[in-house]
């Protein structure tokens, strides 16, 4: 089985892994890369999404339970400081964000399980990332992430185009610089292109548990 690349982030990923990989999260829910291309998505998206609405999509619907009030705490705190820490790193200058990418036992990063979270949580708004796709210059940095996405779950990409294999590979190859890359820009554009009023002047708020 892979193995997630955790290292180097403050917030405890391996204790929140360890508990969605357990028997106390929903059978649906995400895992740890999925939930950080969604956190990703909810960021640096268009409109200020909060927990009450995008917690439910993390536990596929379902409800967690939990072994006692601690773990409980440990769970949402988690999810809450990577959200936090995502901000955090687009905030620096230059922007230091790193995507949380599985990795198999050789080493080789797993990049669609992160995509198909962003892309979920593109779907919240979809009608309005409609506009990123309508723009020639910044639909290049979502649709590579779509396609990404496409490859383990085809229909949730919002991009109707099959793109040749060999279009495919050359993106996997170079995901590990273009997926932040891509996530910078699509935060750039939303700044400038905010659907609430100031929301482009005001940075995503941090969340507290």
């Amino acid at each position: 089985m892979p193995y997630p690349n955790l290292g180097g982030d403050p917030v405890d990923l391996d204790a929140l892994n360890d508990y969605l990989l357990s028997d106390r999260s929903p059978p649906e829910c995400m895992d740890v890369s999925q939930l950080d291309g969604f956190l990703a998505g909810i960021v640096i998206g268009p409109d200020m999404i909060t927990p009450s609405e995008f917690l439910p999509v993390i536990w596929g619907g379902d409800e967690p339970t939990f072994a006692d009030a601690d773990e409980a705490n440990m769970v949402m705190g988690t999810i809450l400081g990577r959200y936090n820490e995502i901000i955090d790193g687009l905030d620096e200058t230059p922007a230091s964000y790193a995507p949380v990418f599985w990795q198999d036992r050789a080493g080789n990063s797993i990049f669609e399980d992160w995509a198909v979270g962003f892309m979920q949580a593109v779907g919240l708004r979809q009608d309005v990332w409609e506009a990123v796709l309508a723009d020639e210059e910044y639909a290049m940095l979502l649709i590579p992430i779509g396609v990404i996405a496409a490859v383990a779950e085809p229909e949730i990409g919002m991009v109707d185009v099959n793109f040749p294999e060999s279009f495919v590979d050359e993106l996997l190859d170079k995901a590990d610089d273009l997926v932040p890359a891509c996530v910078i820009g699509l935060r750039a554009y939303w700044r400038e292109h905010a659907t609430e009023p100031n929301h482009s002047s005001i940075p995503p708020s941090r969340l507290r548990h």
